[in-house]
């Protein structure tokens, strides 16, 4: 049994609207692609359904990829901050050995 073609995505989607257009039937559209009908559908379905979430996250809440990345710049931020305290410690106590002793004076 062959492998269906592969079909980029911006063709899937100028098929999908075209369907949601009217323009053609899921069949004709298959046909058309030299793809299974059920293909069309799950592109479809797929479209939707991604359609919809986007209107239903809105701008109100950001995505989860978001939310991950929003959580990453901030442990690295606190990492970063440590960092710096750390080093600024490393300096002053590198400063008071280094340096002429406070009580010989």
């Amino acid at each position: 049994m062959a492998r269906p073609p592969v079909v980029p995505s911006e063709e899937k989607v100028r098929i999908v609207l075209s369907v949601l257009a009217g323009e053609v039937t899921v069949a004709e559209a298959a046909r058309r692609a030299k793809v299974s009908e059920q293909s069309v559908g799950n592109w479809k379905r797929q479209f939707l359904e991604g359609g919809r979430s986007g209107i239903v996250a809105g701008k109100s809440k950001p995505s989860s990829r978001e939310q991950q990345l929003e959580a990453e710049v901030a442990d690295l931020t606190q990492a970063l901050g440590e960092a710096h305290l750390e080093a600024r410690v490393w300096k002053k106590s590198a400063e008071g050995h280094l340096g002429p002793s406070r009580t010989s004076r």
